[in-house]
């Protein structure tokens, strides 16, 4: 049977189906397209970091308006903008390789109204977890916490001297960063059944190098805003053996507070001699809670 020749084209009818497929195809290609732009500063393209104490991850964007993004090593974007520019120095107390170099740190230095020992080796719990260490791992969870809301933090020391430094160099570190603050991380070596933490503020000095009059004040902002952080994130109570309780201890015979030039106070975390204190300076979850007080004792002062 002859059925005529055949022909490459499609029908009419077929042909207008295929331009309506080929339609519906770049209409929803330009769709999909649509969907998965977003502008730059749109919230849903930004990268998530982790919060250094276990909460919710925090929004990183990809660059800040001063040009110092997360990839260029400038201070964290997620920070509040009145503390970038801020700097604060942070003093792990003691060292724990001072009990090896005992010459070296009982050398006599100037401390104003005195002579004293370079540095000491600090105290230590009855189960021999030392204060060097305790104060090391504080104050490198405070800097990243600090670190976090945009500050320069410098540290005194980071483990990498064979002893101190003296009380002296602790305090011109303070001095030479031109710090807006600073704190030094202690824990007492009180009697056992004596509980708390406390901060000293620097008394007024004005003897040999030492001349407190300008930071006396600030010192005493920083250090009661300190009290009030650290009490919150921790839980604890102020010492009960200083000060009537009042969490503030003033005095004169530190080098470290006697030679600074800017704000700056001792914070004793808790006494390590007594066994409720130490089984909590012992815990890592709760050395995050006391550095957490600090860094928000510190930007409190900060801000304001």
């Amino acid at each position: 049977m002859f059925s005529g020749p055949s022909s490459t084209f499609p029908p009419p009818r077929r042909r207008r189906g295929l331009l309506l497929v080929l339609l519906l195809a770049v209409i929803a290609a330009g769709a999909s397209g649509w969907f998965l732009w977003r502008p730059t500063g749109d919230a849903s393209s930004q990268a998530t970091a982790p919060s250094p104490d276990g909460g919710a991850a925090k929004p990183v964007p990809s660059d800040t308006a001063d040009g110092h993004g997360a990839g260029h090593g400038g201070p964290s974007p997620t920070g509040h903008s009145g503390l970038r520019g801020k700097t604060v120095v942070l003093d792990p107390g003691h060292n724990l390789r001072n009990r090896d170099h005992t010459a070296e740190i009982a050398r006599q230095v100037d401390v104003g109204n005195a002579r004293k020992e370079c540095d000491t080796t600090g105290t230590a719990t009855n189960g021999g977890y030392p204060e060097a260490s305790f104060t090391l791992d504080v104050v490198r969870r405070a800097r990243a916490l600090l670190r976090q809301e945009g500050v320069k933090v410098v540290l005194t020391h980071d483990d990498d001297r064979p002893w101190g430094p003296c009380v002296d160099e602790r305090a011109e570190r303070g001095n030479a960063a031109h710090a807006d603050a600073a704190v030094s991380v202690h824990a007492d070596g009180a009697g056992a059944g004596e509980r708390g933490f406390h901060v000293i503020l620097p008394a007024r000095v004005v003897a040999g190098k030492a001349d407190t009059s300008a930071i006396v004040a600030p010192s005493r902002t920083l250090g009661t805003g300190l009290v009030k952080r650290f009490a919150a994130a921790t839980g604890s109570e102020p010492a009960d053996y200083i000060n009537h309780g009042s969490g503030l201890d003033v005095r004169s015979d530190l080098g470290g507070l006697n030679l600074s030039k800017v704000p700056k106070v001792f914070i004793e975390c808790g006494n390590m001699r007594d066994a409720q204190d130490a089984a909590q300076l012992t815990e890592a979850q709760w050395r995050q809670k006391a550095a957490r007080g600090i860094a928000e004792g510190i930007t409190d002062f900060l801000e304001h």
